[in-house]
């Protein structure tokens, strides 16, 4: 059985089910996930040998949001972990929009990385 999902404060969620799943399912996900996330990307920086840490701050913002929209197998072991906390449902309703939800699920995922770069 999974842990509980801390709760993440959200709007009301529009009518759009896409948001709804994102809002409901994403964002605790990755909230829990955060010192994991941020742990594989320092491993992604340091395979690459840190190079990211003499960028100034806005090269290093696109840095990240280059480094999960272009490289599909870290890009993919991300979404990956995310969707290893999905249940039946959630699993079901993730591959029935997986493009949309996919794309969510990186967008969140760079702003969250993003959002911390200082603990990078």
């Amino acid at each position: 059985m999974l842990p509980p999902r801390p709760t993440v404060e959200t709007a009301p969620t529009a009518s759009n089910p896409a948001e709804q799943f994102q809002n409901e399912t994403l964002r605790p996900i990755l909230k829990g996930q955060n010192e994991a996330l941020l742990a594989h990307f320092r491993q992604y920086l340091q395979k690459r040998k840190g190079a990211f840490y003499r960028l100034p701050e806005p090269e290093q913002l696109e840095y990240i949001a280059h480094a999960l929209r272009c490289d599909q197998k870290f890009k993919n072991f991300l979404v990956g972990m995310v969707v290893g906390w999905f249940n039946d449902e959630e699993r079901n309703a993730f591959f029935a929009s997986e493009a949309e939800l996919t794309r969510r699920t990186t967008e969140l995922t760079i702003q969250r990385i993003q959002s911390q770069r200082g603990s990078l």
